[in-house]
């Protein structure tokens, strides 16, 4: 699976259901249900990849402004809810963290805990097991890491709108 079709999913159950992850997440089984083994193997590596990617300081920075406090689960929450508001509003977190500030999050806010776990139910159901990690998922993230003060200088925006 391309990354333009893993992508092409994520936003067509984003489109269809904007603001309940519930509902997201049920799309999403719903689509994932329809491919075939190699190709629910390959969304499972894409998005492997999108949350490795998304393992970054600053956007830990960013999800622990956002929340009051993140921690290593809420963060992972955080990464994939973002996945699944689609491609241009996760590589827009990616490429500018603190543009969150002017983002809205749906109904369930930023830490969903579910959406990263439908892949993996489909495939269990499905292919009888979860597939292994095309790679390790990184030991630490990338980026340089901060302390809480440093956050108002490394996110203006987002300790304005959520410390300010």
């Amino acid at each position: 699976m391309t990354p333009d079709q893993f992508w092409a999913i994520i936003d067509r159950v984003h489109a269809a259901n904007p603001r309940s992850m519930d509902a997201k997440c049920a799309g999403l089984e719903k689509e994932l249900l329809k491919l075939d083994a190699a190709a629910l193997k390959g969304f499972l590596e894409r998005f492997d990849e999108a949350e490795d990617r998304a393992y970054d300081w600053k956007l830990w920075g960013a999800a622990y402004l956002i929340n009051g406090g993140c921690s290593d689960d809420s963060f992972s929450d955080f990464r994939a809810t973002l996945i699944s508001m689609g491609r241009k509003t996760f590589e827009s977190a990616l490429a500018d963290p603190d543009g969150l500030a002017g983002f809205e999050f749906g109904d369930d806010g930023s830490t969903y805990e579910g959406y990263q776990y439908v892949p993996h139910q489909v495939a269990e159901n499905k292919l009888g097991g979860i597939p292994e990690r095309h790679k390790p998922h990184p030991a630490d993230p990338s980026g340089e890491d901060w302390d809480e003060d440093d956050l108002p200088r490394l996110l203006p925006k987002l300790a304005e709108k959520y410390d300010g």
